[in-house]
């Protein structure tokens, strides 16, 4: 067993996120009530319900390992990644339901536990004259779990996982090895019992069983590599759950009639090699799962405390408290047992096993569109190192919000009336926060970018830390060199927006403006031919840089501020490098990030590598170049293309300053391999920064390097003229802070 670890809680693998989910998802259900499914709606409506279960929980996986492997996962498992990506508003409202959903659930199963021993009542009874009664086993048997879950903790609660899951599978095994009965018409996969109930009253007792999937992500803070951990964990516990669901309806309604499975709960025993083996895997699967859900309740109760949801101060900071190096909840789990037994207590939880599903779907729901929202946002800050689909997503929540009201309308109704009653209350007092408008406002605006060029073809707040390109490119050699067009479309492909300006030099009049007409027709013409999602329009000036000055100032087309501008010239024309400098100081007015191209005859080659160079003069504008690079290459014009950084710096700073690039590429989860972040010692006094890159970046298809604006100005645009065996260049000089990774 892995050493505790204050960063990792007990740094667990894999395993324990399998294990809990696993041992969640072959829990009660599958014992007692799938003869029950089998005999109200046969094997075919069986596997039905099953499918459309795992239509919700398999895109809920997917999306929670995307979420998952986007974000530094902490402990709070589900709350966490939802109120990490909503906001602790909604990730708390949706929270405090997943906890008493998770609590109740160990009531539940406890209660289902006691079921187990149901077959040996009639013994006890004939030997001691006492009539059993199932409390009489779920009480003492849940203070006893809670006692051992509170005194050791999870690091015994995942040991206790390995011995009932052993027990499970030996029981499944057996059962599958039993004899197949010869029944009459067995071949008949639609037969029912007479009157049988509707689909969807059998959908909603047997959709607990699906529930467990997400089990072990409340593990992820007890986790070494939680991206890593929790993807893999989950989605093979669904994968392998679900395969265990189809070939048990499929041997149940082959070997026992409808009557048989509809009267005997325990109908599995009758197949099995030996049959008390199904009530001792129905007493491993419930206490199972009943484990599973004791260990994931109290982390996410302490994960709600730590954000501060819970009303009073005092609550939080008792609920919020760890013991040990491993933060294990103690207080959490104290009022989780009081929860429990309260419920246990109760002696029955049907109606309240309805509701914890509908809290369940919410929370399904909200996980699924959370992951959809992001897809379509498009946002470069959202770079999961694991992807789903977007329409997976989408129809995961749908099918999560239709099944709701198909299963129990009231319950769905009081469920939501509840939800935004949490949301109201824990909202008070709270400042708005970054969370579900953002990835609104994200999906808009993608939305409003299509429109916008759609609109013309037929007649949020950007941060440091979720930037995104708004380009504007100006060229009046429009028609003539596509170069500029061609980038800035890569550019706009998916992650931004950009305006490309054809710049008529004179002044405005009737001449000047058919002019301008004729090549706007040009432009259009080009972007729709080059499926460009880029604006186009003409501008009409006596200079270039008045032109410059007038674009710098009007708004973004798209919604979005403009931040950032193109110029281009060509390698064998250096008459536009004065312009382009006076450009550039107007842009750097306005804080423009601001790229120069030197084009050439070679166009970008094969699109298959990108050279990035970094000095020490480049402090400034490496996250704006890498970011780039990486837009750039997700055009499917840039497919298979590899990006190169070169790292230029004096010998006794080199290693310091690559350990730093690969921290930050890692981080930022930007797609360049180590072996491609290339060590260059570079002595000043030997050799020149021409020398070196023309040595190391003649062949490449596109080489990116930063510019001083002062010292270009000073040498007047010498710089862009350098570097003479390099092919095409983009000189570039951030205008912005832009973060790729927190901590840079």
């Amino acid at each position: 067993m892995p050493s505790p670890k204050s960063s990792h809680g007990y740094g667990f693998g894999t395993a324990p996120v399998f294990l809990a989910a696993i041992s969640t998802i072959l829990g009660a259900v599958l014992f007692l009530r799938f003869g029950y499914a089998v005999a109200n709606v046969g094997l075919v409506g069986s596997i039905a319900i099953i499918f459309i279960g795992h239509a919700i929980t398999i895109p809920t996986a997917l999306a929670i390992a995307e979420i998952a492997t986007n974000l530094k996962v902490e402990g709070g498992g589900e709350y966490f990644i939802i109120s990490r990506s909503f906001g602790t508003m909604v990730g708390g409202t949706i929270g405090i339901s997943l906890y008493l959903s998770q609590a109740i659930s160990v009531a539940f199963y406890m209660i289902a536990f006691s079921e187990a021993f149901t077959p040996l009542f009639g013994w006890i009874h004939s030997h001691t004259g006492i009539i059993p009664k199932t409390w009489m086993i779920s009480i003492p048997a849940t203070i006893l779990l809670l006692f051992i879950i509170l005194k050791k903790g999870a690091d015994l609660g995942v040991a206790m996982l390995w011995i009932v899951v052993s027990i499970l599978t030996v029981s499944l095994l057996m059962f599958f090895a039993g004899r197949i009965a010869a029944v009459p018409e067995s071949g008949d996969i639609f037969r029912t019992v007479e009157k049988p109930d509707n689909f969807f009253l059998v959908f909603a007792i047997i959709f607990p069983a699906f529930t467990g999937m997400t089990a072990g992500v409340g593990l992820s803070g007890d986790l070494k590599n939680p991206r890593k951990s929790i993807p893999l964990g989950t989605l093979s516990a669904t994968i392998v759950g679900m395969v265990v669901y189809i070939l048990v309806v499929a041997k149940l309604s082959f070997s026992l009639t409808p009557v048989e499975l509809a009267a005997d709960q325990f109908a599995m025993g009758k197949i099995a090699l030996w049959s008390p083996i199904i009530p001792i895997g129905l007493g491993a699967a419930t206490l199972s799962s009943a484990i599973g859900s004791i260990l994931i309740a109290p982390r996410t109760m302490q994960a709600l405390a730590k954000d501060q949801i819970f009303p009073v101060a005092q609550i939080n900071t008792f609920l919020s408290t760890g013991r040990g190096e491993t933060n294990e909840p103690v207080n959490a789990t104290l009022i989780t047992a009081i929860i429990v037994l309260a419920f246990v207590s109760m002696g029955s939880v049907d109606i309240v096993a309805q509701v914890i599903s509908m809290f369940f779907m919410i929370t399904y729901g909200a996980l699924c569109l959370v992951s959809f929202l992001e897809h379509f946002a498009g946002s470069p800050s959202y770079r999961p190192a694991f992807r789903s689909k977007w329409y997976l997503s989408l129809i995961g929540a749908i099918a999560s919000f239709v099944m709701m009201f198909q299963m129990a309308p009231l319950y769905a109704f009081l469920s939501s009336i509840a939800i935004v009653l949490i949301y109201l209350y824990i909202k008070r007092g709270r400042e708005q926060e970054y969370g579900l408008s953002a990835m609104v406002k994200g999906a808009l605006f993608q939305l409003t970018r299509q429109l916008q060029i759609l609109i013309q073809r037929s007649a949020g707040e950007i941060t440091a830390a979720n930037w995104r390109p708004s380009f504007l490119a100006i060229s009046s050699s429009s028609i003539t060199r596509l170069a500029p067009f061609d980038l800035l479309r890569w550019f706009a492909h998916y992650y931004g927006f950009g305006s490309f300006i054809h710049f008529v030099r004179g002044p405005l009049n009737e001449k000047t403006q058919i002019e301008s007409r004729e090549k706007l027709d040009q432009l259009i013409k080009i972007g729709t031919q080059s499926r460009a999602g880029i604006y186009v329009d003409t501008i009409i000036s006596p200079s270039f840089k008045t032109a410059v000055a007038q674009i710098v100032q009007i708004p973004g087309i798209s919604g979005m501020e403009n931040n950032s501008i193109l110029f281009e010239f060509h390698e064998d024309d250096h008459e536009d490098i004065v312009d382009i400098i006076e450009g550039c100081q107007f842009a750097s007015v306005v804080d423009f990030n601001i790229c120069v191209l030197r084009s050439s005859e070679w166009h970008f080659g094969y699109h298959k590598n990108i050279h990035i160079w970094l000095t020490p003069g480049d402090y400034r504008n490496a996250n704006l170049m890498i970011l780039i690079s990486y837009i750039i290459m997700g055009h499917p014009d840039w497919k298979d293309c590899e990006i190169a950084l070169f790292a230029a710096f004096e010998e006794k700073e080199l290693n310091k300053e690559v350990n730093r690039l690969n921290k930050l590429i890692d981080k930022g989860r930007i797609p360049i391999s180590q072996k491609n972040i290339q060590r260059v010692p570079w002595n000043t006094k030997e050799k020149t920064y021409e020398a070196i890159v023309c040595e190391h970046s003649d062949s490449a298809d596109l080489v990116i390097m930063g510019f001083s604006l002062d010292k270009l100005t000073e040498e007047k645009g010498d710089f862009f003229k350098r570097f003479a065996k390099i092919k095409d260049v983009l000189f570039v000089r951030a205008g912005q802070k832009i973060i790729i990774s927190d901590d840079f």
